[in-house]
């Protein structure tokens, strides 16, 4: 069992499906706790070297991105491999991963 089916049984168990646009909204509301911590931690970029960001928050996003992509239907494994041939064609084409 992937994580992603992990997400989705411990969601089915305890009764917690919810929207795809609640789960988009919940995702977004993790990620902010994230950088809310960075933010903090790093006296909003003054102290990089400072930057902490807890396992607990990241775990909860990692929850919440797992669990949106299950409300809709999307295998998390192929999305990532999908973004990782993008990166890969990005950086053959033009020496980086970054969008134009």
């Amino acid at each position: 069992m992937d994580a992603q089916d992990r997400v989705a049984a411990f969601v089915d168990e305890h009764d917690m499906g919810a929207d795809p646009a609640y789960r988009v909204l919940d995702l977004a509301a993790e990620v902010g706790e994230i950088a809310g911590d960075a933010a903090t931690s790093s006296e909003y970029g003054a102290a990089p070297e400072e930057l902490t960001v807890s396992e607990d928050e990241l775990g909860d996003a990692v929850f919440a991105l797992l669990a949106t992509a299950d409300a809709l239907d999307i295998d998390a494994e192929d999305a990532l491999e999908t973004s990782l041939a993008k990166y890969e064609r990005r950086l053959d084409e033009s020496g980086s991963a970054g969008s134009e």
